[in-house]
């Protein structure tokens, strides 16, 4: 099979992949054959009859789609032809009707088994709901586009880089479904080489450790008050991120089967599963006075498993949240008053820098740190003392996040009704 040549046999996957420029039929009498550009470019084509006159039905790329697949999807439309029926038709029909949310429900229902355990299966769909679905849930996948899968990436792109990483290669996935099945045509507009490699940075090279803009201490007060007089899930939400010291994901992911009121004589908890967690494990949080006053004061929707639930239904967008701090920003600068910035970097303060305001009043109100670093579930000590650690603390957490709701509110709690806990 010469360079810019057609060639004939049973292609390989070997094949597939070192083949030169040129066409290169399967011959498995499917009417399947693998197209090379000279960019070096792999796409799938069959070509078959139907009512009498020759197509050539494009199938996808590869390795997007693999030879495997490619050839079960010509199997399947020359099977649509033999009783009588048009894939070209069905294509044109799937691709005004099937949405991306509908894409996922098919998609996951022909590949859970093979997912490794519960777990994983659980995280596919927590991720898709969680940050893809208020994105491109509605939308035809035949009309999704590199923009529409920039606009779910980006936000979480360089503060969550694993969770984002994974997330591109499942909607990367699910496209390719869409593809092979009809529903769609043309690139994957999730795929990383030569699309979204060039729009994004690299995950390992994603700085580490960046500074959030945080809420000065000094201001936290009236950035409390202010908050308060907003109106919408959102700010509830970002209310009770304050409270909690939780990130974005785990509040707008939260559902009502997490709240336990009776795991404690001391107070309501929140337990959030591990498959939510950056750490990939549970964690408890007790709930002040105040974080579940904003729980019990909250709607609930019917059909709707969100404590924090979206307009149209499903888990608030990532950008919701920070919606709310630009606007209550932008107040604060329309009124002539520099707003509510970070101490260090003087940009305006964001969702997750909410952490860092916490952290910064419990190491300077003397609590200890190991309890205000569980507090944010972050990792303490080695992994040896973490073995050896059986307590979260969870009542000595509960009163000092009471304290913090105090703070907050300008009602800090004198020190006689503070515990100081010394170093653990």
């Amino acid at each position: 099979m010469g360079e810019g040549k057609s060639g004939g046999g049973v292609l390989t996957v070997a094949k597939v992949r070192t083949a030169k420029p040129g066409k290169y039929h399967d011959k498995n009498g499917s009417g399947l054959l693998l197209r090379v550009d000279l960019s070096g470019g792999r796409f799938w084509i069959q070509r078959m009859v139907i009512y009498g006159k020759r197509h050539e039905l494009g199938l996808g790329s590869f390795p997007t789609i693999s030879l495997a697949a490619a050839r079960a999807a010509a199997l399947e439309n020359k099977r649509l032809v033999y009783a009588g029926g048009d894939p070209l038709a069905e294509r044109r029909k799937a691709r005004e009707t099937l949405t991306f949310e509908q894409a996922v429900d098919c998609y996951l229902a022909a590949k859970l088994n093979e997912f490794r355990n519960e777990k994983h299966k659980k995280q596919w769909r927590s991720t898709l709901d969680s940050y893809a679905k208020p994105v491109l849930g509605a939308l035809p996948v035949q009309a999704i586009t590199t923009a529409d899968v920039l606009r779910v990436l980006q936000p979480i792109w360089a503060d969550k880089t694993e969770t984002a990483s994974r997330l591109r290669g499942r909607l990367e996935n699910v496209l390719s479904w869409a593809t092979v099945a009809g529903h769609r045509s043309g690139d994957n507009p999730a795929r990383w080489k030569g699309n979204l490699s060039e729009l994004l940075p690299k995950p390992n090279k994603v700085a580490k450790g960046k500074h959030w803009p945080a809420v000065a201490l000094k201001d936290a007060a009236r950035w409390w008050a202010q908050l308060a007089e907003r109106e919408g899930m959102a700010a509830r939400a970002l209310q009770f991120a304050a409270l909690t010291g939780a990130r974005s994901g785990e509040v707008r992911g939260m559902t009502w089967a997490e709240l336990d009121r009776t795991s404690s004589n001391a107070g309501a908890t929140w337990a959030i599963p591990g498959e939510r967690m950056k750490a990939s494990r549970d964690h408890k949080v007790p709930l002040s006075g105040a974080a579940l006053a904003i729980l019990d004061a909250l709607p609930r929707l019917e059909g709707s498993e969100f404590v924090f639930f979206a307009p149209r239904g499903g888990a608030l967008s990532d950008m919701s949240l920070s919606a709310v701090m630009r606007r209550m920003q932008e107040a604060e600068v329309k009124a002539g008053r520099e707003g509510f910035l970070d101490p260090l970097s003087k940009r305006p303060a964001v969702p997750h820098g909410l952490r860092s305001t916490f952290r910064q009043w419990a190491a300077e109100r003397g609590f200890a740190r190991d309890m205000a670093e569980l507090a944010l579930a972050h990792n303490v000590g080695s992994e040896v003392e973490r073995a050896y650690q059986r307590s979260d603390m969870l009542e000595r957490r509960r009163d000092m996040m009471a304290a913090w709701a105090s703070f907050l509110a300008g009602e800090e709690a004198s020190a006689s009704n503070v515990v100081r806990l010394g170093n653990v």
